[in-house]
Formats: C-alpha cells, sequence, structure tokens
C-alpha cells in the first residue's frame, strides 16, 4: 500500500461509522483527492459522514468534535483542520423545491439583472427600484400566477399538472414590469436566454458577467437562467452550486467536498469539470470527490480507495496514493483500471 503523505494534511484516524473498519486515511492539503470504491465500500461514510461533520464543527467552534458526544462521528482522531477557514459541500441536492427557483434565483445572477433594470432610464422616470424585478414583489410580478408563471391544476390520482399562466402567458411579470427593456430585452426576455447567450449579452456587466462565465465554465451554458429548478437533474443542480462557489471571492483554505459530480456528464463536460475543480486548488483550496469515473481519477492528485467489495465485507482501506502508485497496486480493482487509463503495465 501507497504510503500516505502525513505532512500537509487532513489527517483522519480509527474511522469507524457504518462499515468503516478503523480506517486511516490521509488527504493532502491544496490538492485533488478522489475517494473511489464500488458501491457499499464507504466512500460516503467516510466523506459525508465522518469528515463533513468532524471538519464543520471545527471549523465552527474553533474546537475539535467531542468525542463523549453519542452523536459525533466515530473515530478516534482528526488533525489537520486548523489551517482551514471555510467548508463548502456540494452535492446532488435541488437547488429549490418552488417553481420560483432558478439558476438565475440561486446563483445571484437575477439580483444582479434587476440591479441593471432598475439603472435603466425607463425604471427611474417609472420610479421602479429593483425589487419590481423580483418574482416576490406584488408590484412587479403577475399577481394571477404569483410570479409562478404557471397555475397548478390539482389532480386528484396523478401528480398536479402546471399550464402556462393565462394573463402573463409564462412571464411572471405584470405588464407594466415587462415594458423596462434593457437593450431591447424586458426581464423576462433575459431570463428565457440560455447561460450562453446571456454571458453575451451582459458582457458589459463585470459582476455580472464573471458570474455567468463561472456557470459556462461548468458546462452550463445551454441551460437557461429561468429554468425551473424541479425540472434540474441532481448533477446539474450541482454544477449550478459549483459554479456559483467559483464565481465567489475564496480565501485559499476552503474545502470542497463533491459527491459523484460527473454523472450524467459527457467525456468533454468531465475535462471542464476537472479544470475548474483544478482552479480552486491553484487557488490554495483543497478538494475531496467521491467519484469512480477513471477521467477523473486519472486526473486527481491524490486516491484513496476503499473495498474490496459493498456493505460487511466492504469498509477497508485497499489503497491510498496517486494515481500511479494505485496503478502499481496487485489485486486490486482500481489499480487494474487504472493500468488500462495509464497506459502503464
Amino acid at each position: 500500500m501507497p504510503k500516505a503523505r502525513s505532512a500537509n494534511s487532513i489527517r483522519i484516524r480509527g474511522a469507524r461509522v457504518h462499515n468503516l473498519k478503523s480506517v486511516d486515511v490521509d488527504i493532502p492539503r491544496d490538492a485533488i483527492t478522489v475517494i473511489t470504491g464500488v458501491s457499499g465500500s464507504g466512500k460516503s461514510s467516510l466523506a459525508g459522514d465522518t469528515l463533513l461533520p468532524a471538519v464543520a464543527y471545527q471549523i465552527e467552534h474553533g474546537t475539535k468534535i467531542p468525542q463523549s458526544d453519542a452523536d459525533s462521528p466515530q473515530f478516534s482522531k482528526l488533525t489537520g483542520v486548523e489551517y482551514l477557514d471555510k467548508l463548502v459541500p456540494i452535492d446532488q441536492a435541488p437547488i429549490g423545491r418552488s417553481p420560483r427557483s432558478c439558476p438565475a434565483t440561486y446563483s445571484g445572477a437575477l439580483d444582479e439583472i434587476r440591479k441593471v433594470f432598475a439603472s435603466t432610464r425607463e425604471s427611474k422616470t417609472r420610479g421602479f427600484n429593483a425589487s419590481r424585478f423580483s418574482f416576490n414583489s406584488t408590484a412587479g410580478r403577475c399577481e394571477l400566477c404569483k410570479g409562478l408563471g404557471a397555475e397548478r391544476i390539482e389532480m386528484n390520482f396523478l401528480s398536479d399538472l402546471f399550464v402556462s399562466c393565462p394573463r402573463c402567458g409564462g412571464k411572471r411579470f405584470n405588464r407594466q414590469t415587462l415594458q423596462v427593456r434593457f437593450k431591447g430585452a424586458n426581464v423576462a426576455d433575459v431570463l428565457a436566454m440560455t447561460i450562453d447567450e446571456a454571458s453575451e449579452f451582459f458582457e458589459n456587466v463585470p459582476t455580472l458577467h464573471r458570474l455567468l462565465s463561472s456557470l459556462q465554465a461548468v458546462g452550463l451554458g445551454y441551460m437557461h437562467l429561468g429554468q425551473g429548478s424541479t425540472t434540474l437533474s441532481g448533477g446539474e443542480a450541482q454544477r449550478i452550486k459549483l459554479g456559483t462557489e467559483l464565481a465567489r471571492k475564496s480565501t485559499g483554505k476552503t474545502l470542497y467536498v463533491l459527491d459523484e459530480p460527473t454523472t450524467g456528464l459527457h467525456f468533454d463536460d468531465v475535462k471542464r469539470l476537472i479544470a475548474v475543480l483544478q482552479q480552486l486548488v491553484d487557488a490554495g483550496n483543497t478538494v475531496i470527490v467521491i467519484e469512480h469515473d477513471f477521467d477523473l481519477l486519472v486526473c486527481c492528485d491524490w486516491i484513496v480507495d476503499l473495498g474490496p467489495t459493498g456493505g460487511d465485507q466492504g469498509g477497508y482501506l485497499m489503497g491510498e496514493g496517486t494515481p500511479e502508485q494505485i496503478a502499481k497496486l496487485a489485486e486490486n480493482a482500481t489499480a487494474r483500471f487504472l493500468r488500462a487509463k495509464l497506459k502503464v503495465d
């Protein structure tokens, strides 16, 4: 087994949550670490149920999580967290459960768009401020659909049906609000744009353009700004979260934890994702990814391999090291596929 780098690492000892067999793992800081293994091998137990709550507690309280706490993660020792000042878990949970939520609202792009429309001459003449262009503003939204753009029809034995609002035609805003235009487009027209189109449209609005460029960087250029959150896949929701974080100014001491971010991605999108993760690391951050996509594995800095199988027969540390070191392990399924990917014997 390759020896883990104990210097400049987050070190956890004796992790025994669920099926973990008291494993000792080192996570190098300022690097991309992939936790891999077959389903049920303990990946989520290690990252999500052990590291996440323990790191979050220490960052929030400035002290280690008390081991006497019955609800605390089960492990013997955790060190290296004192060098971190922020934890950002990026999972595949929906970005919102209301039809009003969309990529524009979650990412903060709508806040910037509202400022742009409020700064127009037409808005100033009419006395409109930025709140006028919010779905939640009774003054600006369509009051028939309450800014949803659709009416809900309750079905007795089927899922509720949504039909386009007959008053606003799905535009979400009232007629007076839609009369305000920026570069010939009203706020509904902007929300109907794809992120690629909006990035070009707002190229002279630096804050908004930077945010939209970050969403483009994670492969979401095809998505419409106003697309309802309930229509997004888990992978799309996760990439919206990642793109939003990428646009924020980083302290350089942040731990990002992602859960299978390559799900449903084309190879070209995986390459984009890798470039984004590397960008975070280049800024001095640490990235942990639960993943088994070998295009990502061969590009990461460090691999933690759990196994050998799932359930009671899983939870063992099968190896940790660089992709080249893991590829040299004998009788290891991950190593076998890595050797083929790296084209080494």
